[in-house]
């Protein structure tokens, strides 16, 4: 039987109408008109996870891989606040994630205490400290304005999620209006004031010893290759933040790579006469913990108006950074003959230096069990394939030492929750054509263990490398250097791979030694897999100078 076209409908219409192709959740009870409009349009392939927070890292993992928009559909009260944890990470990563969240009915919004289902007094309060748009439906007639709205906040500079509310009345209650067919989402453009274009420019000219610090930014506005150019050109070398590790290349001359937490970086980046940072907002982890104290000047290009100048003085460029990078190196003054070469020379020199001190402080200090994991994963992981990490010893290193050999590596690193590299992984290979590898540590592997029948029910092409080391290893870690003992970090665990078998995924319990054989056969084997390493890994001392 036919029904009436219905709110539902016009939700998914625009949906379809704005570009999007994917959309992950979890149905609802207030939220069954949007999930039934979703039957019958194929345009839109629909993800189901096991549990909301898992949903929302999901979408955030499709939206850092894609660039694009990425509808999250959940239901009210309960579902919608198990998103808000996952939310947050994608507000730090900059990642557009647009949720749709259902509503009590009408009549109960506004204070009124009428007693409905998963009723909260204000649902949209909870979210708006979160997102960066809340936009909350009354009609039919408003859904696609809405919805466009939401969609064009997400995807403008600075990137972000955003969250639409549509009551349950709404979704099911008559539509009276066509089709929806012309809708735009487009981002605004954020282009920096031509004023301070000209006196970066003149900054760069006038410097001795350039340095650029690169952010996530850079990647997320496609300004890689601008970066490359501006850095050629002044002959400044580039250190890249743990969220912006494909912003430059690994192996470059000028590349200093991503070891933020090592004095020897934190302290050329200091002595800098100009130091450009594009893309980061200086934070805790890109700052050293806040001990970088630059002692020439900043230039700083940030699309996220509140982060600029938040963590030191600079002359702030409040731009998209591949706007910014195009506009000043269109104004650099032209470099030939013998100043380029010496230039060059010097700063290829120095960036050489930097890293053979960092290499040699880590020579040091009896890690050749971690170096060995990671250069397994590495090598058994195809170029090109992305890689997601959750909070754990080795997700740690990856920050410093992963090379990113084309694909692009993301963590939760941006707020630190747990449990993020598996779905988010999942959400990823759902737009990816090839393996998609996940890491996480045991602790963080039960917060997701529920979307391995996500993987098998989608046929995702994910392989999970758990390292088992019995316990929240990175706080162990913490606490034995803060209080010379751990508590409560130690946890009972299942057999990882006997759990995945029961799900219909295939997996296998690894060694140090056959690390890199079993991981190459899981990635090359299509859909999901589970590799279980059983090792306790260390840190590196990262913040003294031997």
């Amino acid at each position: 039987m036919t029904r009436p076209r219905n709110g539902g409908d016009v939700a998914v219409e625009t949906l379809i109408a704005l570009g999007a192709h994917t959309a992950f959740g979890i149905p609802g009870q207030h939220a069954l008109g949007l999930f039934d409009a979703l039957h019958a349009r194929p345009e839109v392939r629909f993800v189901s996870s096991r549990v909301e927070n898992n949903a929302a890292f999901a979408a955030d993992g499709h939206a850092r891989l894609t660039g694009e928009v990425t509808p999250l559909l959940v239901s009210t009260g309960p579902g919608a606040l198990l998103t808000l944890a996952s939310i947050q990470e994608a507000a730090a990563a900059s990642a557009p994630v647009l949720c749709i969240s259902s509503q009590i009915p009408s009549e109960g919004l506004g204070g009124a205490r009428r007693g409905f289902l998963h009723e909260l007094p204000d649902q949209s309060a909870a979210a708006r400290g979160v997102v960066k748009s809340v936009h909350t439906v009354r009609h039919a007639s408003q859904i696609p304005s809405a919805i466009a709205e939401a969609w064009r906040s997400a995807a403008s500079a600075p990137a972000g999620p955003t969250w639409v509310e549509i009551p349950q009345d709404v979704l099911l209650g008559p539509a009276g209006l066509p089709a929806v067919a012309d809708v735009d989402g487009a981002p605004e453009p954020l282009c920096p004031r031509a004023e301070l274009v000209e006196e970066a420019a003149r900054l760069l000219d006038g410097a001795e010893r350039p340095v650029v610090l690169a952010g996530g930014g850079v990647s997320r506005a496609g300004a890689q290759d601008a970066l490359l150019r501006l850095a050629e050109h002044v002959q400044a070398p580039v250190a890249c933040t743990f969220g912006g590790k494909d912003a430059f290349p690994w192996d470059h001359p000028l590349s200093l790579q991503s070891w933020l937490e090592d004095r020897h970086t934190t302290d050329y980046l200091e002595q800098a006469d100009v130091l450009l940072v594009v893309g980061s907002g200086l934070g805790e982890l890109s700052s050293n913990y806040h001990t970088m104290r630059p002692k020439g000047r900043v230039i700083q290009i940030e699309a996220d108006l509140g982060k600029l100048e938040a963590n030191g003085t600079a002359l702030g460029l409040h731009a998209d950074a591949a706007a910014a990078l195009e506009a000043i190196s269109a104004r650099l003054r032209p470099r030939e003959g013998s100043e380029r070469a010496e230039r060059r020379e010097r700063a290829e020199r120095e960036t050489a230096q930097v890293k053979r001190k960092v290499a040699e402080r880590l020579a040091g200090q009896d890690l050749e069990t971690e170096t060995r994991v990671l250069q397994a994963v590495r090598e058994a992981l195809p170029d090109g394939a992305p890689s997601y990490w959750d909070m754990t010893v080795l997700g740690y290193w990856a920050w410093s030492a992963w090379d990113p050999r084309g694909g692009a590596m993301h963590s939760a690193q941006g707020t630190g929750g747990l449990g993020y590299g598996l779905p988010a992984a999942l959400g990823a290979a759902a737009a990816h054509d090839g393996p998609v590898l996940a890491v996480s540590g045991d602790g963080g592997a039960m917060y997701g263990i529920a979307e391995l029948a996500t993987a098998r029910q989608h046929d995702l092409d994910v392989t999970w490398l758990i390292v088992d080391d019995g316990g929240y290893g990175i706080l162990r870690e913490y606490m034995n250097g803060a209080f010379g003992r751990a508590s409560h970090t130690e946890l009972a665990r299942p057999d990882f791979a006997a759990l995945a078998g029961s799900f219909g995924v295939p997996a296998v319990l690894s060694s140090v030694e056959r690390l890199g054989d079993d991981l190459a056969a899981a990635l090359a084997a299509p859909g999901p897999s589970v590799v279980v390493l059983p090792a306790v890994l260390r840190m590196f001392a990262p913040t003294h100078l031997d």
